[in-house]
């Protein structure tokens, strides 16, 4: 563990900081996860690289800064005022991690063979597909929540957010290193190796011919075979009508009070455990 704090002009730090750009985070394959879930997954993963961490955070969490040593991560004590520029919010955590970028290619997540090194059966897929997300708060909740569901990836399809991001990063509370994320712009490409999976794609929409109290069969049909992808549209202006005219299915979500619409995270919240409910059901 390092014992000199060094402070936000070191060149380290300085690298660090430039993660905060989406053109740097590229070109170095790093980003930064912030605070102590972020953190404690990324170590739980394998994804850190270095921690920096601030007087004040070594207090706090001191177990999580010896586990990372132990684990061979660096360990980089930084002054507070590092600490303000490492981090990116108000109040920052004063614990910072370098990480790999965690996302994959589109057919790992999609594929439904069983690794080689894997005793695991064959298993339909439950996959989340936000096309043109732009809010990096709702990717960072909506992959919390298939995390929580127990999906196994999600698709950031079209002109999406990066994940990586850090507001995303932080509203993924550490799902972010749990859940298999693929990027991919093409759309015909993700709903070409969807439907090459034997994948059932379901498009939420607000005039969907099934109604989703009444999908039960439908849901149970496809994860007993292929498995589901839900497509959600951008929180702006929904999914493209012929994007959902492309699926299996159009999905709607009763609405029995005044609201006229759902927060795309709270749609795909609902959709992603009812399907999770009826496989687990079954």
């Amino acid at each position: 563990m390092s014992a000199d704090v060094i402070d936000w002009r070191n060149p380290r730090v300085v690298s660090a900081v430039k993660l905060h750009r989406a053109a740097a985070r590229r070109k170095s394959g790093a980003f930064l996860a912030e605070g102590a879930n972020s953190v404690a997954a990324a170590l739980d993963t394998g994804r850190a690289t270095e921690l920096f961490y601030s007087p004040r955070a070594a207090e706090r969490e001191h177990e999580l800064v010896a586990t990372a040593a132990a684990l061979g991560v660096r360990t980089t004590a930084v002054s507070e005022r590092a600490a303000e520029h490492l981090g990116e919010t108000v109040t920052p955590a004063g614990l910072v991690a370098v990480c790999r970028l965690v996302d994959v290619p589109l057919s790992q997540v999609v594929s439904r063979a069983a690794s080689p090194d894997s005793d695991m059966p064959v298993r339909s897929r439950l996959l989340a597909v936000p096309v043109q997300m732009a809010d990096p708060g709702n990717a960072g909740t909506l992959i919390r929540v298939a995390d929580a569901v127990g999906a196994d990836g999600v698709v950031l399809a079209g002109d999406s957010v990066d994940p990586h991001n850090g507001k995303c990063v932080r509203a993924c509370a550490g799902s972010l290193f749990h859940v298999p994320i693929a990027r991919e712009r093409d759309m015909d490409a993700v709903l070409g190796a969807l439907r090459d999976n034997g994948i059932t794609v379901l498009a939420t929409t607000a005039r969907g011919e099934v109604d989703l109290d009444d999908a039960d069969e439908l849901l149970r049909d496809a994860g007993e075979s292929g498995g589901t992808a839900w497509l959600f549209g951008n929180e702006a202006h929904g999914l493209d009508p012929a994007v959902a005219a492309r699926a299996d299915h159009r999905v709607r979500i009763p609405i029995h009070g005044r609201a006229e619409s759902l927060n795309l995270a709270a749609a795909a919240a609902i959709c992603l455990y009812a399907d999770a409910r009826v496989r687990h059901r079954s």
